[in-house]
């Protein structure tokens, strides 16, 4: 059997019935659309929405973040870089990069435009979300390293399956809108720091759509298109990685997402969250005399900016971002990370007494930070990996609402969510939230 044969009979046929696979959908449903909405006047979400605007035509029915409407594959592509605009978004380390900005728009774009209901959205969503995970564990960092982005890249094979659930294809029609995709599925990470990045989940949003609606059409593609020997693995450095496999519709990986609490690069999360514990101990800033953050040596290539003087830089800097967690500073904010901040006399004495050191030991995920005050040690560790109790997730997810979005904004966007799974409230009511983020 094939590879896209193999994910269309999972798209196709599996049941949504795990309570726990629910919650996490439901979860990053609402993460997705608190981070579209808080994006929508991010340059690369305008520019998005110019260009929709400029491409006109009669075949408009897809609504955008921010308002207004575009035809559907073009609506896919502008909520998917809308909601990565901030970079704000669930990360799965399986799957090596961030499932929902590509996967939700191409089946809330669909579900709009064939009028399908909530609940059959809502299950087309969860198989996607899987099918991305899955393709980017079988891609492998091998894929990764090379230079791809695995959001754009798996993501792409993840919006195809959900468009496809939601047009209520065959297996075979599935199977073919998958071996599409892999001639079309893209995304560079030489695009990271621009707005490539953001543009590489759009891109797979549509493609997905695109893939999804020629195979209803009738469009046939070669059927070892994504595992053959001249197919987009072995093209694409993949690892080929056959576990990533295992026990396909009958466990699920994607609740093992990760998600955003703090406004900064993901490698910083893990030691802000050591050090949140560690400040609601007692912790007071004006005891500190020494900090000392100790994580996995790849990302003092990415986030270890000794002594940031932009915002920008802020958001990559393990010292300053101790010491804006120290002074109890919201780093779930995106105003924070500012100049000001980084000039703050208060902050900039805090960040001078930390210290980072790597250790191959720890995963990606984890961080351990030692704190001296008042000549007493303490220390704490965390691994973002860890945070697998949805009410607790529901909580913090709440309170990041609240903050980028104001509270009664939130309140709505989760109710308006919570009703989906079961067909309790209309897809209408989720896309007049996001219409009304402008």
């Amino acid at each position: 059997m094939t590879l896209a044969a193999m994910l269309a009979r999972f798209a196709v046929g599996t049941d949504m019935n795990d309570a726990r696979m629910r919650s996490f959908v439901r979860l990053s449903l609402f993460d997705w659309a608190t981070v579209g909405i808080a994006g929508v006047n991010e340059p690369v979400a305008r520019a998005a929405r110019a260009m929709a605007g400029d491409l006109g035509g009669a075949n408009r029915g897809a609504t955008l973040f921010g308002g207004g409407q575009a035809g559907v594959a073009t609506a896919a592509l502008v909520n998917g870089a809308t909601s990565h605009a901030l970079d704000y978004d669930d990360t799965h380390f399986g799957h090596i990069g961030h499932p929902s900005v590509a996967v939700i728009p191409a089946a809330l774009a669909v579900a709009e435009t064939s009028e399908a209901g909530a609940a059959a959205f809502f299950d087309a969503v969860a198989v996607g979300l899987e099918t991305a995970c899955r393709m980017g564990a079988w891609l492998g960092r091998s894929h990764y390293e090379a230079g791809f982005h695995q959001t754009g890249t798996s993501g792409a094979f993840g919006a195809a399956a959900a468009a496809a659930r939601v047009l209520g294809l065959d297996a075979g029609q599935t199977a073919e809108a998958l071996a599409i995709t892999a001639t079309r599925a893209a995304g560079l990470k030489s695009q990271f720091g621009t707005m490539g990045k953001p543009l590489n989940a759009g891109f797979a949003a549509e493609v997905g759509v695109t893939a999804a609606l020629l195979a209803k059409a009738g469009a046939r593609s070669a059927p070892e298109a994504i595992e053959g020997a001249q197919g987009f693995g072995p093209t694409h450095a993949g690892s080929a990685t056959t576990s990533a496999f295992d026990g396909l519709g009958e466990t699920w990986v994607f609740p093992k997402i990760s998600y955003k609490f703090h406004a900064c690069c993901h490698g910083l999360h893990a030691m802000l969250e050591a050090v949140r514990s560690l400040r609601e101990g007692g912790l007071l800033p004006d005891d500190v005399e020494s900090v000392t953050i100790v994580t996995n040596p790849r990302w003092l290539q990415v986030c270890n900016q000794p002594e940031p003087s932009t915002g920008l830089q802020a958001k990559f800097s393990y010292r300053l971002a101790a010491a804006m967690m120290l002074a109890g500073v919201d780093t779930a904010a995106l105003d924070v990370y500012s100049e000001e901040t980084c000039r703050r006399a208060d902050l900039v004495a805090l960040r001078d007494r930390v210290r980072v050191e790597p250790d191959a030991a720890l995963g990606d995920s984890e961080a351990v930070v030692s704190v001296v005050a008042r000549g007493k040690t303490r220390a704490a560790r965390h691994d973002i990996l860890d945070t697998a109790d949805p009410d607790g997730i529901e909580k913090r997810l709440r309170e990041k609402a609240a903050t980028l979005i104001g509270s009664d904004a939130g309140n709505r966007l989760f109710s308006a969510i919570s009703g989906l799974e079961e067909g309790r409230t209309a897809l209408a009511l989720l896309t007049r939230q996001i219409a009304a983020s402008d």
